[in-house]
């Protein structure tokens, strides 16, 4: 009798079922993982690292921009303070209307030019006469009679206040009703 020689595909199939044994990683191949750990680890701070200098970029970006937008108001407020008293004597010299009268007709045009430029600036004329009177608006320079109003509202205006936004550039000067 002739043995037959195993197929070659069922020795594989033999090994195959054999549990195998994995070899140790060499000393190597461990040093490489562990670098390479190492690697990721770094990679992994720096990334954190370059994050959160760009987030401080952008928070000192927008910081200098509000200092920037506010320092703009703040020269804009000074600048319209300046200008008031021209706006005062303006009003002043209007007080007497005169008809026909080449020069009154020129300071009228001055004062609403002045006036338009103001307002399109987000100024505002503080005048609240009738109105009760608000501290954070006006300051109370005499008392009025008790026949010009309501107790504790504004009886006569005696400068004008302006205001820019929120910000009371100069409070309103009045006159108050007194409280009985």
């Amino acid at each position: 009798m002739t043995r037959k020689k195993p197929h070659p595909d069922a020795e594989t199939q033999q090994t195959a079922r054999e549990p195998q044994q994995e070899a140790a990683p060499a000393p190597e191949a461990q040093d490489l993982e562990q670098k390479l750990r190492e690697a990721e680890g770094k990679r992994d701070e720096y990334l954190q690292m370059a994050q959160r200098v760009q987030a401080d970029f952008d928070n000192f970006r927008r910081r200098n921009r509000q200092v920037a937008a506010e320092s703009f108001d703040d020269g804009a407020r000074a600048f319209v303070k300046t200008i008031l008293p021209v706006c005062d004597n303006l009003e002043r010299a209007l007080a007497e209307p005169r008809e026909n009268d080449a020069l009154y007709a020129g300071v009228q045009l001055v004062y609403r030019q002045l006036q338009d430029a103001l307002g399109q600036r987000g100024i505002q004329a503080v005048s609240r006469l009738g109105e009760p009177f608000d501290p954070t608006l006006e300051d109370a320079v005499a008392q009025g009679g008790c026949e010009e109003g309501a107790p504790g509202t504004v009886c006569d205006v005696v400068q004008k206040g302006y205001r820019m936004g929120d910000n009371v550039l100069r409070h309103a000067m009045v006159r108050v009703v007194p409280d009985h």
